[in-house]
């Protein structure tokens, strides 16, 4: 082959290699999808559909589910039932925003009696309250009652930062007729608190809930404290052997 065969072979393959060069680039531009953690696959360093490795969200399989240690109904008041439990996150580094449950009560013969549906934020390592007054208007009796998580539940990697108000000590008056329980709830921070809500739960000595009330305080002071009271209309079923005093901070403010 001549020398300039050799050169207009070289040169059209040059050219055959740059336009295929552009091609796969406009191609890549057209067509490619950087991995991210909201496009439905797994990709990327993800060990499952948007969730895993580099991404925020964590796989459900890699998340203790949360545990419900008690359900118990009330009756405050004559045809009023409310609702107290408690919820359990052991996940260390993981939180649950509007986690979404649903109560159940049951009479004596295993009957549906009422079911309500709600959410709660589950923050990392703690124990949550889920109070629900007046949960059921009647007297049809109640035997059992029943949390459960509606599944689904998205775990976030979360560094708990927020402020936590510290309850302090409490006081018990009037159990006879009418309880009356005193708290001292304290803001740590260096900025008031707002809108706190609390949550008070009585014991008896067989470490069952026999009476829970809830209040909003409209402010803490910064490095201040503030007074939570609690009022009952009627004596609780058995004296009062405990109280927890556990405010309830939203994940997200």
């Amino acid at each position: 082959m001549s020398w300039a065969s050799r050169r207009r072979l070289y040169i059209g393959g040059g050219v055959a290699a740059v336009l295929v060069a552009a091609l796969a680039v406009m191609l890549i531009a057209t067509f490619y999808r950087a991995p991210t953690c909201f496009d439905s696959a797994q990709d990327g360093d993800e060990t499952g559909v948007d969730c895993g490795g580099s991404c925020s969200t964590i796989c459900s399989a890699d998340a203790s589910a949360p545990t419900v240690d008690f359900v118990r109904q009330l009756s405050p008041a004559p045809g009023r039932t409310d609702v107290i439990a408690y919820v359990t996150n052991s996940n260390a580094n993981a939180a649950a925003e509007a986690a979404a449950f649903t109560i159940t009560l049951y009479g004596p013969d295993g009957i549906l009696v009422a079911s309500k549906q709600g959410t709660v934020d589950l923050p990392p390592g703690a124990v949550v309250p889920v109070y629900v007054p007046d949960f059921f208007s009647g007297y049809q009796q109640v035997a059992r009652a029943f949390l459960t998580f509606d599944g689904g539940l998205r775990w976030q990697r979360y560094a708990d930062t927020r402020v936590i108000p510290k309850a302090g000590s409490y006081s018990v008056a009037n159990e006879a007729t009418a309880p009356r329980i005193t708290a001292t709830l304290s803001n740590p921070s260096p900025s008031p608190l707002y809108n706190v809500k609390v949550i008070a739960t009585a014991f008896g000595a067989d470490g069952n809930a026999i009476g829970a009330s809830q209040t909003v305080l409209p402010a803490i002071p910064a490095n201040g404290e503030s007074m939570a009271i609690f009022t009952w209309n009627a004596p609780f079923a058995a004296p009062i052997a405990r109280v927890d005093i556990l405010p309830v901070i939203p994940l997200s403010p």
